[in-house]
């Protein structure tokens, strides 16, 4: 299984345009071949912090994701941060 966590911390004004746009891409993304889990979540601290946790089943699965047009949304969001969103990738063995 494959973990993957994107960080992103928006711009003060430009969040409700992220939840946004962060909400639309949940439930399309969920049904992809190999999504195990897809989830969004608001740092309870900071408001302007989120947090995208993503299971996948295989690394294949994954990398078709990220070469997909909705993963090219979320890269498209970048004017939208106060700076590039961070990901880590986690190789989880059963």
């Amino acid at each position: 299984m494959i973990i993957v966590r994107i960080t992103m911390k928006v711009l003060m004004e430009k969040r409700m345009e992220m939840m946004q746009t962060l909400l639309s891409m949940v439930e399309p993304t969920r049904k992809e071949k190999g999504c195990l889990s897809y989830d969004v979540f608001c740092d309870l601290e900071d408001n302007h912090l989120f947090n995208l946790i993503e299971e996948w089943e295989t690394r294949e699965d994954l990398d078709h994701h990220i070469r997909s047009e909705r993963f090219s949304v979320l890269l498209g969001t970048k004017s939208l941060l106060e700076k590039p969103l961070e990901m880590k990738t986690h190789t989880v063995s059963h």
